[in-house]
């Protein structure tokens, strides 16, 4: 039953039709982004870039890879349509028309408009007499993705995706409904849900099961909203109740034991992210306290131990997953794009139930850092794991074969108005601080503010006050964490510098006295035209030390101002940026640089880098350090980035003399950029250690590759030593079932060494081998693959 308290509070699941609010559960209702104009520098970049170039990228890529063509055979199934891809390609489609359809709402395009339509009809056409839309079966019944199963829902809980797929189409056609009035996607959506709710649930001849991946509760939820069909809200409801109930039990899809009953955050880190905000939407339309307290353990236990400074969420790439507590490699670090978008649905729910700005603070860490390195500053190259460290081994792509990342940013940032403003009772929420003209409606009348700033390159805010119709009301004004000298709310990181940041809030030129409730400052008053409010807030460069227990952090810093985290890359410092030495203490001067990628405030500071000569002797030198904000680097070719730098000498790395295997001319069976990692001197601390670059076959198994070293000279070799990656038990690598090292001879024939020793196989430690010594100037080691599984190497090792 719907708790009366929330049936009376006015709020919003962030739905509005055709832009009017809707009462929902929410004690706290969102100002929809249809009554917020972006005229800021920083975010209108974003957003006109999302405009002019992503979203229509995401539509011509829609377009190149066959995601309209499954529409149309899926129209027309035949044994003969031949099934490509993945099973959720569906999707791709869903979340491009949702971006477009913000954008219609703010920038009406009637040639947009039409493109969509057109899409739709392909759509439509898809869709099976009983409203069940699932093209990966439909356009081949007989042989359909070999992820969908026999049956429908047989795989559901695994690969098939069938209710992620609808929950994607739901979020789209909700938006597209909004922005057109028009019911074509709508009405589609509206039939594949009705399906799931008359085959899914308990009941003679009704199937019980539950996402594999998380997202239709988070949909449902929001088309219960506008409908008013109860059926949805409890499918939705059903879908969080039967989690850990059903033949699926595992922590992957935390499903490791039902939801009321989690305390920590754990497995693939999207669908756990999308879950939480599920979970959230069920807890407020029911007022069910229990769901509210499960979503509030695990964000502890994320806030205090599995959240990334960047506000990335998922430490490794093996299951794309959250790790153990306290486990945050940087290198290997996964921060999926999709996973921080999930990260700011999850917060910004939390904060419509409670009104905490910790809520938010959180939020903009993960929007101004872990979301926007996502995407270029141009809109067209996207990275799906958002690492903290490289080497030259990660850059951003045009496209992926799993575009759930770009097609994702493509609904996002064109949202993120949205996400300024909030109404509860007689107060309007000021939460992010972005240039803006608002029309907010509180109590049924209408204020209108106008906001102006530089942020986040600048602590000054001014907002001017319109209210027409009422003139009592409150506005709360965000403190943000950074400002009040918190990072997080926990104790997960730290300032380590001396410095005591201050806030001052004016109204019309007077000091507004007061202190914050739940990180707001509230000015209640009677407001006239004119009025003006001056927020300021101390934004100098402040250092972070995080938890002593996070390893991969111990005796180094984080350099941050304000909501913007940044890093040292190659491109602004002509030494090696993993080489340096801050000392405890680096003094950082900031300088606005309009001139450098769109607009950033670097900082610098004295300091070492430290380097062993050729005799091995340590040599420091001194060093003027440049960094630049988090999000931003990877724009000017690949090299090295560091976001935590070295700030005593055991966290130090100096840059090693060259070796013979660095020195070599490096080549492998299967391209790409990771293979720098084979001969870059890194190498695991232990078989479980992410931390250290690696190389891998991924997703070829049973087969012979190769890596091979080409000398500039002849070189005499008598041992080889390789690291093995190895992500079992989730990943797909695992040591190889055989190696062995061949020599190029005089005449170009490969010819094997005279080993003295085996050959091991020991996952992620030293494996060495020595031979009789060869001169050679060219060295080929020969892996062979295990029969499921594919191999890795972190180095490879010659002398």
């Amino acid at each position: 039953m719907k708790n009366l308290f929330f049936l009376l509070i006015g709020c919003a699941l962030a739905l509005n039709t055709r832009g009017q609010q809707q009462d929902a559960g929410y004690p706290v209702s969102p100002v929809p982004f249809t009554r917020v104009k972006v005229t800021d520098a920083f975010w209108g970049q974003r957003l006109q870039a999302s405009r002019e170039v992503t979203i229509p990228l995401a539509f011509q890529k829609c377009e190149e890879t066959g995601r309209y063509k499954n529409f149309e055979m899926a129209a027309n199934p035949s044994p003969l349509n031949k099934v490509t891809g993945l099973s959720f390609d569906d999707t791709d489609v869903y979340k491009t028309i949702e971006g477009a359809s913000y954008l219609l709402q703010s920038f009406p395009d009637e040639k947009l408009k039409r493109y969509i339509d057109s899409v739709l009809v392909i759509v439509a056409a898809a869709q099976e007499p009983d409203g069940y839309l699932y093209t990966a079966r439909t356009m081949n019944p007989e042989h359909p993705h070999e992820w969908a199963g026999t049956k429908r829902w047989e795989k559901v809980e695994d690969l098939s995706h069938e209710f992620y797929n609808l929950g994607h189409m739901v979020e789209g056609a909700i938006a597209h409904y909004q922005a057109t009035g028009q019911r074509n996607f709508l009405d589609i959506a509206i039939r594949y849900a009705d399906c799931v709710c008359r085959e899914i649930g308990e009941g003679p001849g009704k199937v019980v099961a539950v996402p594999g991946h998380q997202i239709a509760e988070m949909a449902l939820a929001k088309l219960y909203v506008l409908t008013g069909e109860k059926k949805y809200l409890d499918m939705a409801k059903f879908f969080i109740d039967k989690r850990g109930y059903t033949s699926r039990k595992d922590a992957y899809s935390q499903a490791h034991k039902p939801v009321l009953e989690q305390d920590e955050a754990v497995g693939h880190a999207v669908r756990a992210a999308y879950m939480y905000s599920g979970v959230a939407d069920v807890a407020a339309l029911t007022g069910e306290q229990a769901y509210i307290d499960a979503i509030g353990r695990i964000w502890d236990n994320v806030v205090a131990k599995k959240l990334y400074i960047t506000g990335g969420i998922g430490a490794t790439g093996s299951g794309e997953a959250f790790g153990k507590n306290y486990e945050l490699p940087n290198m290997s670090a996964y921060c999926e794009t999709c996973a921080a978008i999930g990260n700011v649905y999850w917060n910004y729910r939390l904060f419509l139930l409670h009104g905490d700005a910790k809520y938010y603070d959180v939020l903009e860490r993960s929007l101004y850092n872990g979301l926007l390195s996502g995407v270029s500053l141009d809109g067209d190259g996207f990275f799906y794991p958002n690492p903290l460290e490289s080497i030259g081994q990660h850059g951003r792509a045009a496209w992926f074969g799993c575009a759930c990342c770009p097609s994702n940013i493509c609904r996002f940032i064109p949202s993120m108005p949205g996400y300024v403003y909030a109404v509860k009772d007689d107060n309007i929420y000021i939460n992010l601080f972005v240039s803006n003209e608002a029309t907010i409606p509180v109590k049924g009348k209408t204020v209108n503010l106008k906001q102006t700033s530089d942020y986040p390159w600048d602590g000054d805010v001014k907002i001017e006050v319109d209210p027409k119709g009422i003139s009592s009301f409150g506005l709360k004004i965000r403190v943000p964490g950074w400002a009040r000298n918190e990072v997080v709310p926990s104790d997960l990181y730290y300032y380590a510098d001396d410095k005591i940041p201050s806030y001052r809030v004016r109204v019309n030129g007077k000091d507004v006295d007061g202190t914050t409730e739940q990180g707001y400052l509230t000015i209640s008053r009677k407001w006239k035209r004119g009025d003006i409010v001056e927020l300021h807030l101390d934004m100098e460069p402040r250092l972070v030390r995080a938890h002593q227990a996070v390893e991969a952090d111990r005796g180094r810093i984080a350099v941050e101002r304000g909501p913007v985290v940044y890093c040292a890359e190659w491109p602004d410092n002509n030494f090696s940026v993993l080489s340096l030495f801050t000392g405890g203490s680096p003094r950082f001067e900031a300088e606005y640089r309009p001139d450098l990628l769109k607009g950033v405030v670097q900082l610098k500071s004295d300091v070492q880098a430290l380097r062993f000569d050729e005799s091995d002797k340590l040599r420091p030198e001194d060093v003027t350090l440049t960094l630049i904000p988090y999000y931003a680097w990877a724009h000017r070719g690949a090299g090295e980035m560091s976001v935590w730098l070295p700030a005593e000498l055991t966290a130090t790395r100096p840059t090693m003399p060259p070796t013979v295997a660095s020195r070599s001319k490096l080549s492998t069976s299967r391209g790409g950029s990771a293979r720098s990692a084979i001969n870059d001197r890194l190498v695991p601390r232990g078989p479980e250690d992410r931390s250290a670059p690696y190389f891998h076959w991924w997703p070829k198994n049973n087969s012979a590759e190769w890596v091979i070293y080409e000398f500039a000279a002849p070189e005499q070799v008598s041992r080889s030593t390789v690291y093995w990656f190895d992500d079992g038990p989730w990943g797909g690598c695992r040591v190889p079932a055989a190696w062995k090292i061949y020599y190029k001879n005089d005449g170009g024939d490969w010819l094997p060494v005279n080993n003295t020793s085996a050959y091991p196989t020991t996952k992620g430690v030293a494996c060495r081998v020595t031979f009789e010594p060869v001169t050679t100037t060219a060295l080929k080691l020969e892996v062979q693959l295990p029969v499921e599984h594919s191999s890795g190497i972190f180095e490879w090792e010659v002398k």
